[in-house]
């Protein structure tokens, strides 16, 4: 039986495309936002669950972070980075001279932005709750001068034409996908680990200590970043990506002299870091 595999769906987004990379022979099931891919999980709905986390140029997908953070238990188990391409759709025998109205998933009309302020600056820009959303909203439109950004496949599934590709503001420009599972993955000598952590009373110095740990253990952290709690003004939780696992004993000891120092500690999971050869 092939693993069931839920994503952000629907088909003909670029998280399609990522699940469909990191399970070619499973039996996709999309979901229309990225709670409800975490939510078919953890119900049984689906075995893993693939979503966005973080592009290059828009930066982290908050929506992802707060339900790591908040809403679920699941981890991490494994990591895909793709390179994103965006194109420009319109109805059959549309020309770009008309367009008026544009869709897209607001991340997608965000990394087209100079693309759009400089072919389309009096064009009205629609976020749409995906990229494929978009192009079924230019489908379904009896208006000639509503154009769609998405993916080539989108264009095809919804009987779309490309007018332009790779419409993207930097040609550098790739999301980050993550697998969520009910566990993450044993070690295997080149991973990264991802929690979050926030402090119960602020004081100066506590992020410099907090950070220290792994200093001085030479644990190279690969990004740093904070989010509002959602409890009161001012306060963050703090999220890392560092290089090794969990398991691994300086790592492991970094860790629990961190837990010591916060009053909220969350690991996301360890997994293996992508590299394009084996993505």
């Amino acid at each position: 039986m092939p693993e069931r595999v839920a994503y952000f769906g629907p088909a003909g987004t670029f998280t399609e495309e990522a699940a469909l990379r990191y399970a070619p022979q499973g039996e996709l099931v999309p979901c229309p936002t990225i709670a409800a891919v975490a939510a078919a999980v953890v119900a049984g709905e689906a075995q893993k669950g693939v979503v966005p986390i973080e592009n290059s140029l828009e930066g982290s997908v908050t929506d992802t972070l707060d339900l790591l953070i908040h809403q679920s238990n699941l981890f991490i188990q494994l990591e895909l980075v793709l390179p994103i391409v965006h194109c420009l759709m319109v109805r059959p025998a549309a020309a770009q001279k008309d367009i008026e109205v544009i869709y897209s998933h607001t991340q997608a009309l965000g990394q087209c932005r100079e693309y759009l302020e400089e072919h389309f600056p009096r064009a009205t820009l629609v976020a749409s709750l995906s990229t494929a959303a978009a192009a079924e909203q230019v489908r379904k439109s009896d208006h000639p001068t509503a154009a769609a950004i998405g993916t080539a496949r989108a264009a095809e599934l919804y009987g779309l034409s490309v007018l332009s590709r790779g419409i993207q503001d930097n040609p550098a420009n790739v999301t980050r996908f993550v697998v969520l599972a009910h566990t993450d993955h044993p070690p295997t000598g080149d991973d990264k680990t991802s929690l979050c952590f926030s402090f119960g009373n602020d004081r100066p110095g506590l992020l410099y200590a907090a950070l220290g740990e792994f200093a001085r253990r030479s644990i190279n952290l690969a990004k740093v970043e904070s989010r509002p709690t959602k409890q009161s003004l001012g306060e963050y939780i703090f999220l890392i990506d560092l290089h090794g696992h969990r398991d691994d004993p300086g790592i492991k000891e970094a860790i629990q002299m961190l837990r010591a120092q916060a009053s909220v500690l969350k690991i996301f999971g360890s997994y293996p870091r992508y590299a394009a050869s084996n993505g």
